[in-house]
């Protein structure tokens, strides 16, 4: 039997046994197992992780080990570009399409509000969502930690919070967005763009009150679903500004 030394870093150590957070520890393996299995083996879904470090040196998933190696595992780095010296993947994990499981509901709706492209049903399996997020290179955002280990998922994360604002905030942290952040230009109910339209057109569509009262209007190009600026509205602009507010550089720089 092989033995290799792993430290985790950083929130990677949420997974891990209470024994094993924020220190170095010995795994026992049998010749020819490889990096990924092992990293999930301690509990860590390979879709959190974006640098491992054998002895010093980049390597990939697929990557068997030796006996007495040292490996050092990293989460996806925020502020520092390590484009020359990760060899993971091919290209950037920070994609802006999502699919959400069953319990991101919510969410879903949020991160649409926000202007993101959300891919989302409350009936999704969970092979229906690793085929969604392998194909369509959308990243898979779930509660569910065992999805994120399957081989087809390449982009993934696990979402920490309960409460749905907040994990609104938790998302655009992760993965950088608040400069890609455009509200108001999708659909929350089925994800298409919105398009201004004129009141004429949709005028036998609308209330009494709606069409007295409000002139200026959205139609999303999918669904014909029509938009416009009433209570609701006030509602959903709470939303982003609690978003915008908790993700700015301000924020963070007061926390």
């Amino acid at each position: 039997m092989n033995s290799a030394t792993f430290r985790f870093y950083a929130e990677l150590n949420d997974f891990l046994q209470p024994k094993r957070k924020y220190t170095s520890f010995a795994i026992s393996f049998l010749a020819g197992q490889t990096v990924k299995h092992l990293i999930e083996s301690c509990g860590v879904p390979h879709t959190e992780v974006d640098l491992i470090l054998v002895n010093g040196i980049s390597v990939n998933f697929s990557t068997p080990f030796s006996d007495g190696d040292r490996v050092s595992v990293y989460p996806i780095f925020e502020t520092i570009d390590i484009s020359e010296v990760t060899n993971l993947r091919p290209g950037s994990l920070r994609e802006t399409k999502f699919v959400l499981d069953c319990h991101l509901g919510r969410l879903a709706v949020y991160l649409r509000l926000l202007g993101f492209n959300v891919f989302y049903r409350n009936d999704f399996s969970d092979d229906e969502l690793a085929e969604i997020s392998e194909k369509d290179k959308r990243i898979c955002l779930t509660r569910d930690r065992g999805l994120l280990k399957r081989n087809q998922i390449e982009h993934g994360y696990l979402v920490r919070t309960l409460d749905s604002r907040e994990q609104l905030v938790e998302v655009i942290k992760r993965f950088q967005l608040q400069k890609q952040i455009k509200p108001f230009t999708r659909c929350t109910g089925c994800n298409g763009f919105l398009q201004p339209v004129e009141k004429e057109t949709i005028s036998k569509h609308l209330l009494p009150g709606t069409r007295e009262h409000f002139h200026e209007f959205s139609c999303c190009e999918d669904c014909e679903r029509i938009y416009w600026r009433g209570t609701h509205y006030k509602r959903l602009k709470k939303i982003v500004d609690f978003a915008i507010d908790e993700t700015s550089s301000n924020h963070n720089n007061t926390e």
